[in-house]
């Protein structure tokens, strides 16, 4: 197993837990937080940040690292296009 794969797999696991922490608190949290997800120019975003840290190293632990890059970018876009709401 390539050793890269461990730090963006521990940060995604810590993300995830930190939601379900958060939707114990108070519920309906999770789904305010991940409604990146179902915004399609976030979706976008993130599947572009995707592809080019994917395509410029080609290995596993790239393509980790852009799922989690992806997912921050695809985050921080929807909460811009959505700060007015």
């Amino acid at each position: 197993m390539d050793a890269g794969l461990i730090a963006p797999a521990v940060i995604g696991a810590a993300l995830v837990i930190r939601t379900a922490i958060a939707e114990l608190r108070a519920p309906g949290s999770a789904r305010a937080a991940w409604a990146f997800t179902r915004d399609p120019a976030a979706a976008a975003a993130a599947a572009a940040v995707l592809g080019v840290v994917t395509v410029t190293s080609g290995s596993w632990s790239a393509f980790a690292w852009g799922l989690l890059a992806g997912a921050l970018t695809g985050h921080l876009t929807h909460q811009t296009r959505n700060r007015d709401r």
